[in-house]
């Protein structure tokens, strides 16, 4: 689990701790988390060199790994709220929402194949976004956010592609949750309908149900919560 600080994620590695099928579960995230009874930490700051350190320790796992999820993401800050206008653009913005959602994530799924690889199957979900599709996109605005995650879910195409070649046993998702209720969302909340805000725990049990269910097809999938295809 990338990422573990997040709520989701916290709530996922619950679900994996109460199921008996699953013997070991190792969190990665920027900052020391509490200890659990069944889980390894890692620390790591996500810079390429410290993903490769967490990555050369984690090689007695090799090729064993059933899930991997790396729920990393950012839409806002104290600083930085999505932006409205055209206006409102900055390119230290863009940079900062790029370098989270989509080059960080995506340095894990590059270091990562060599440790995945093997005659085991192994689903790894990067955290996606529905305001990432080009097509859905009919409202505007969220330019960095939007378009940190179109970067994302083509580079995790791509990637699917030298996948299916050299770890044929991985198949990659890319999953929209949802409105979650989490700081992430709070400042958006108002507008959602009650029956579309979700709880932690109900995402991370259909993201683990939907890793469980998928084909091992080379391709890379974009669903969301409800298993549904979302548009590129």
């Amino acid at each position: 689990m990338i990422g573990a600080g997040s709520a989701i994620a916290g709530a996922a590695v619950s679900a994996i701790l109460d199921d008996p099928d699953d013997l070991r579960v190792v969190t990665v995230s920027r900052s020391v988390q509490a200890a659990r009874p069944g889980v390894s930490h890692l620390v790591c700051d996500n810079s390429v060199e410290d993903i490769e350190r967490v990555v050369e320790a984690l090689q007695g796992l090799q090729g064993r790994l059933r899930r991997v999820i790396i729920a990393q993401g950012m839409l806002h800050s104290e600083t930085i709220m999505p932006e409205k206008r055209l206006e409102e653009l900055d390119a230290a913005v863009l940079h900062q929402l790029f370098d989270v959602n989509a080059v960080g994530p995506m340095m894990w799924v590059s270091r990562l194949l060599p440790l995945l690889r093997g005659d085991s199957d192994c689903v790894l979900t990067v955290f996606s976004a529905r305001v990432g599709s080009i097509s859905d996109n009919r409202k505007g605005g969220w330019y960095s956010y939007r378009a940190s995650k179109a970067a994302l879910n083509m580079l995790m195409k791509t990637a699917a592609i030298e996948y299916a070649r050299r770890a044929s046993n991985v198949k990659l998702m890319a999953f929209h949750p949802g409105t979650v209720d989490t700081p992430l969302s709070r400042p958006f909340q108002r507008r959602v309908p009650e029956n579309r805000l979700f709880t932690p725990e109900y995402v991370a049990r259909r993201l683990l149900e939907h890793m469980d269910a998928a084909l091992m097809d080379g391709e890379l999938s974009f669903i969301d919560w409800d298993g549904r295809p979302v548009s590129w």
